[in-house]
């Protein structure tokens, strides 16, 4: 077991997100969004290859590496009815640089939920996520399914069909995304999910985790995030439950206190951002030591 971060959370620029993990005692990041130079902020796959040159040598030259490349491949700004053809752009892009940086870790999705549709277009999701999915088992890299707000983040049920439909895909579990996502596979007006009870459906495929925690506020019909283990995502629950059943993966924070990657109306200051990213590491540090502490009290 390791534990990472989303860099982009910890700030834009590659330095930041370096002196962070450095700060925390860590030793890889989770690369979505990064900033080098004077070139714009852009995915790992997206940038300029000048750009992400300069990213592998300050990499390099501070020994961290990228443990998973936090794509934005199929995700919930993608429509499955959009030409499949710039998802498998993206996907091209990313294996070379994943290979240049030894990342083995990629996270996709599986589009958005078609809100106003019964049809959610089931098979050609499976047909596309097992294009994707080919690709880079081919390439040597395991693509790992977000619970999020796509398709196999829909409910437990949609995520079992996902992965019975999708053979060698596995799963990044991100604690605070069942808080906000609807359960639709009940009718509607569809309850909020329950992260427990999805988390123990999809644990056989969990190969990562994503951290982040929150409570649902019902009057502003919005999440309200919080430290970890303050929610109602059951982190320290699921991550004894992990440890005890000898996972070995990525655990990843994702804090969503300063800065929400889908929400552009939430910023915070830099160094509040930054301050906040390495507090939150510590937190989670200290959860998953007394966690450990607790499974070797007994003997687990």
């Amino acid at each position: 077991m390791y534990l990472t971060g989303i860099g982009d959370e910890a700030g834009a620029s590659i330095d930041a997100q370096i002196r962070a993990t450095k700060e925390l005692g860590w030793d890889s990041i989770e690369g979505r969004n990064v900033q080098v130079g004077d070139y714009p902020a852009g995915n790992f796959h997206d940038i300029p290859e000048p750009a992400f040159e300069a990213v592998v040598a300050k990499l390099q030259e501070a020994g961290i590496r990228i443990c998973c490349f936090g794509s934005t491949i199929a995700n919930w700004a993608k429509k499955i009815t959009d030409p499949f053809e710039p998802t498998l752009a993206e996907v091209e892009r990313a294996i070379p640089r994943m290979q240049r940086l030894g990342t083995k870790l990629v996270r996709i999705m599986s589009y958005a939920v078609r809100e106003d549709a019964e049809d959610q277009m089931e098979e050609e999701r499976f047909r596309r996520v097992r294009e994707i999915t080919r690709r880079f088992l081919d390439a040597g890299i395991q693509p790992v399914h977000e619970n999020c707000m796509n398709y196999g983040g829909m409910s437990w049920q949609h995520a079992l069909k996902l992965l019975e439909n999708v053979p060698g895909l596995k799963w990044v579990w991100d604690t605070g995304n069942p808080i906000f996502n609807p359960d639709r596979s009940k009718p509607k007006p569809w309850p909020r999910q329950d992260p427990w009870e999805f988390y123990q459906k999809v644990k056989p495929w969990i190969v990562h985790v994503h951290v982040k925690d929150c409570i649902w506020n019902q009057e502003k019909n919005d999440a309200d995030y919080t430290w970890p283990g303050e929610g109602h995502g059951q982190v320290r629950r699921v991550l004894k439950d992990l440890l005890a059943s000898g996972y070995d993966g990525g655990i990843s924070i994702e804090p969503h206190l300063a800065a929400v990657f889908h929400d552009a109306s939430v910023k915070a200051d830099p160094e509040r951002q930054y301050q906040t990213y390495v507090e939150y590491g510590r937190r989670l540090e200290a959860m998953v030591r007394e966690i450990q502490a607790e499974l070797a009290g007994t003997g687990a």
